[in-house]
């Protein structure tokens, strides 16, 4: 009973009231309310003398259209823009629009435009960039707009150099419109010299045969028959076309690649399919004519160039179109909102920075207000003092 007793009694001792951790904090009451004061203060006075820093902000809208303008070169092949387009970026075009600003490239613009590395007393010209990128924030709302914000010491600079981000990316936009326009011409182009070169030559052939011997005259039936297997022909080739165009910029793992190569194999499983019923047609017209060889080689001359003209059809039309895009301007960037000098600072804020330093003195306070109250503890416990005493002449033999 005893024993019970004197238990209770020891884990009365050991319980921590409330009351216990008030009459610790008012015994150190000096720091806890000086501490934090003190803190206070030394957070005024660095938000006094502490550099103000500027921050200018300009608000852009891209063309949505950009994207279905780099997909528009395969639009007349079947299905082929919708692909090519998503493959020539995986991302949104605002994506894109907020790399190029990033790029290294345009950064380099506006560090000579405003002798950035002077500026920012850089040593080098990375450090410059990174306090550019570090300086400037661009971000993609989900309304679909681009904010681009700039901090510096100076307030027209920043505003400056927000506007001038803009400016960049307009140069940028049509130097890289026109460039891969460019590319997309020359790809065509060469396309359409070989296409005309196999289209004069399948005429000439037919025509020679015609000369030969004679025309053949076929029934409606035959000349739907050669026309259909003819531009299921000319899609395969296009489809192909499509292929190494995108292999130019896409990897096998990409999936609009591998839906252009699943789209090529149906197209390639059903001109195999055709091919069979076509061949049984030109059994038909073959026994129906007079010479059943020269039937055939008409039939197949024909089809050639029924195929060369669907083909060389397709090539002139993206040609055109690759055209159109080389001729026209850089992408129309609509600026909602320009970059003005700020007039009040944004950074230090000292309200916010202020109340920081109060609640970090606070709690450093009271953190230091134990652990004063454990030494003090200690030091009053004749066995806990020969443990510091032991601590300390430890520490002593090591230092």
């Amino acid at each position: 009973m005893e024993n019970k007793v004197m238990t209770q009694e020891n884990d009365q001792d050991d319980e921590i009231s409330l009351v216990d951790l008030l009459i610790v904090l008012a015994r150190h009451k000096k720091l806890i309310f000086g501490l934090p004061l003190v803190f206070g203060i030394l957070a005024l006075v660095y938000g006094l003398v502490a550099t103000p820093i500027f921050e200018a902000k300009t608000t852009i809208l891209p063309p949505q259209q950009q994207q279905s303008s780099a997909s528009a070169m395969l639009a007349q092949l079947g299905g082929l823009a919708g692909g090519a387009g998503a493959a020539l970026g995986m991302k949104s075009p605002n994506d894109i629009y907020i790399a190029m600003m990033q790029s290294r490239r345009l950064e380099e613009k506006l560090l000579e435009q405003f002798k950035l590395q002077s500026v920012y007393e850089a040593k080098t010209k990375g450090d410059a960039l990174l306090t550019l990128e570090n300086n400037s924030k661009i971000v993609a709302s989900k309304d679909g707009l681009i904010s681009i914000t700039v901090e510096d010491k100076d307030p027209k600079l920043a505003a400056a150099i927000a506007n001038a981000y803009v400016v960049e990316l307009r140069n940028l936009s049509k130097v890289l419109a026109v460039t891969e326009a460019a590319q997309r011409r020359q790809f065509f182009e060469a396309q359409i010299v070989t296409a005309k070169k196999d289209l004069a030559e399948a005429e000439v052939a037919l025509k020679q045969l015609q000369e030969k011997t004679g025309v053949l005259q076929l029934n409606e039936q035959g000349k739907v028959a050669i026309e259909a297997l003819a531009s299921l022909r000319a899609k395969v080739s296009a489809k192909q076309v499509q292929l190494n165009a995108m292999r130019n910029f896409a990897t096998e793992n990409n999936p609009e690649l591998q839906r252009a190569k699943a789209e090529l194999d149906s197209l390639q499983t059903q001109l195999t399919d055709m091919s069979k019923g076509g061949e049984e047609n030109e059994d038909v017209l073959i026994a129906r004519s007079k010479a059943p060889g020269i039937g055939l080689d008409y039939i197949r001359r024909m089809r050639d160039v029924k195929y060369q003209e669907t083909l060389f059809e397709l090539m002139s039309k993206q040609y055109e179109i690759a055209k159109l895009d080389e001729a026209k301007d850089g992408a129309n960037i609509q600026v909602l909102d320009s970059a003005i000098a700020p007039e009040r600072k944004a950074k230090p804020k000292r309200a916010i920075l202020i109340l920081l330093a109060l609640f970090a003195g606070f709690f450093l306070a009271i953190l230091a207000s134990f652990i004063l109250e454990a030494f003090n503890k200690m030091g009053t416990n004749p066995e806990q003092k020969q443990r510091l005493d032991l601590l300390k002449n430890t520490w002593k033999g090591v230092a």
